[in-house]
C-alpha cells in the first residue's frame, strides 16, 4: 500500500456516490474527489471500464474499482477498520438486505422526485451541467435518465405509490435515530451507506424533496449530515446480542411489502427471458424486455434489470454463508416482515460479473 491517495470519480448528485463517499470517510481512506467531467469520462472512465458510469476509484497500484458493491467489497478487504459489515448473522444479513433494497427499488422514490418536478428537474439539469463542463453533453444525458425513470416505472400513475412509500420510509427512519445514531446501533454499516445513495444523492439534494426531508424527518437530515462527516474516533458499537432496534422493524416490513414483490416480479421476468438464451460469452444487455408489476395497488409495467438478479443473488450468497445456526437466527429475526420471501426463491438461472460487465452464467 502507498501513501498516494486513491482517486474518486464522483459526484455529490450521483446516487452510488453518495453510497460510497461515507464509506471512504468512516474507513480513513486518502483520497481526492474528481468530477467527472467530459475529459475524465474520455481519457479515464470509459477507457478504463468501458462504462460512462461512476463512481470509479483508481487506487495508487493504478487498479480500476467499479461498482458501488464491489467497492464497498474491497473496501472493507482493504481497510477492514472500522468494519462496515457486522460478523453477527442477523446485523450482517439485514446490511446486505438494505443495501438490495436501497440499490434496486428506492432509485424509483429517487428519480420520481427528481424527474416528475418540474422544479427538481430544472435543478438537476443545471447541476449535471455543472458538473461535467458540457450543458449539450449534460442535457442529452439528463434526457437519457429521463427516459430511464420512465422506463424501470416512473409516471403520474405510480407517483402517489412511490411518494406514499417515501413517507413510511421517512418516519420509519425517524423513529430509528430517535434511540440510535445508525442503523444497527452506534456505528455505520453497510446497510447506512447504501441509504445515503437516495437519501443523500437525491432526496436530500434535489429541490422538491429537500424540502419533504427538512419539513418531515429532522433526524434524517442530521443523520446524513453524519454520514457526510463522520468521526471514526466517536464511533461507538453495533447492538449488543446481534439484535435489531425494535423500530428497525418497522423498515423491515415496510421492504417486505412494497419491495421484495417488486424485486422478485423483476428476476422473476429474467428468469423467463434466460429460459430462451443462450449462456456463453455475450456481455447481458442492462434490460432484457418489460414485464408486469405492482406498487400498492398500482399495475404497471417495468423494464427487466439484468442486474437484479445479481444483487439478490449477493443476498442470498450472503445468506447461505451464515451456515444452519445462522440462518435460523435470521429466520426468526425475519419472521412476518415479508423478506424471507426473497431468501426462500430459487432462481433457475445466475448471473456473474467479470470485469464492469455481467453475463449468463453457464
Amino acid at each position: 500500500m502507498t501513501d498516494r491517495p486513491y482517486r474518486f470519480y464522483a459526484s455529490e448528485i450521483s446516487y452510488f456516490s453518495g453510497k460510497v463517499r461515507p464509506a471512504l470517510r468512516s474507513k480513513r481512506v486518502p483520497y481526492d474527489e474528481i468530477l467527472p467531467t467530459t475529459a475524465a469520462y474520455r481519457e479515464v472512465l470509459v477507457p478504463r471500464t468501458g462504462l460512462a458510469m461512476i463512481p470509479v476509484v483508481v487506487t495508487p497500484e493504478d487498479e480500476t474499482w467499479q461498482d458501488s458493491s464491489d467497492i464497498l467489497d474491497w473496501l472493507e478487504a482493504r481497510f477492514p477498520e472500522p468494519p462496515l459489515v457486522p460478523a453477527t448473522p442477523v446485523q450482517r444479513l439485514v446490511g446486505y438486505l438494505v443495501e438490495l433494497y436501497a440499490d434496486e427499488f428506492l432509485i424509483l422514490p429517487g428519480l420520481h422526485y427528481r424527474w416528475s418536478f418540474p422544479e427538481s428537474e430544472t435543478r438537476a439539469r443545471q447541476d449535471f451541467a455543472i458538473m461535467t463542463g458540457d450543458p449539450r453533453r449534460a442535457n442529452r444525458f439528463a434526457d437519457q435518465v429521463k427516459t430511464f425513470a420512465q422506463l424501470i416505472g416512473v409516471r403520474p400513475e405510480t407517483g402517489p405509490a412511490i411518494e406514499a412509500h417515501t413517507r413510511e420510509l421517512l418516519a420509519s427512519l425517524e423513529a430509528i435515530f430517535e434511540t440510535q445514531r445508525y442503523l444497527l446501533g452506534g456505528r455505520p454499516s453497510l446497510a447506512d451507506c447504501a441509504l445515503m445513495g437516495p437519501l443523500y444523492a437525491h432526496l436530500y439534494m434535489d429541490a422538491v424533496p429537500a424540502r419533504l426531508l427538512r419539513e418531515t424527518a429532522p433526524l434524517t437530515c442530521q443523520w446524513i449530515e453524519r454520514m457526510n462527516h463522520p468521526d471514526p474516533d466517536g464511533f461507538g458499537s453495533w447492538l449488543a446480542g446481534d439484535a435489531l432496534a425494535p423500530p428497525l422493524r418497522r423498515l423491515l416490513e415496510l421492504i417486505g411489502r412494497d419491495a421484495i414483490p417488486l424485486v422478485l416480479d423483476t428476476v422473476r421476468a429474467f428468469d423467463a427471458w434466460a429460459d430462451g438464451a443462450t449462456p456463453g460469452a455475450e456481455e447481458l444487455p442492462r434490460g432484457v424486455g418489460m414485464h408486469r408489476t405492482a406498487l400498492r395497488g398500482v399495475d404497471f409495467e417495468r423494464f427487466t434489470l439484468s442486474y437484479t438478479l445479481w444483487m439478490v443473488q449477493r443476498v442470498q450468497a450472503a445468506h447461505m454463508a451464515l451456515g444452519v445456526g445462522g440462518r435460523t437466527a435470521v429466520r426468526s429475526a425475519l419472521t412476518g416482515t415479508g423478506c424471507t420471501e426473497l431468501l426462500a426463491w430459487a432462481p433457475r438461472h445466475r448471473v456473474v460479473r467479470r470485469p464492469f460487465k455481467l453475463f449468463l452464467e453457464r
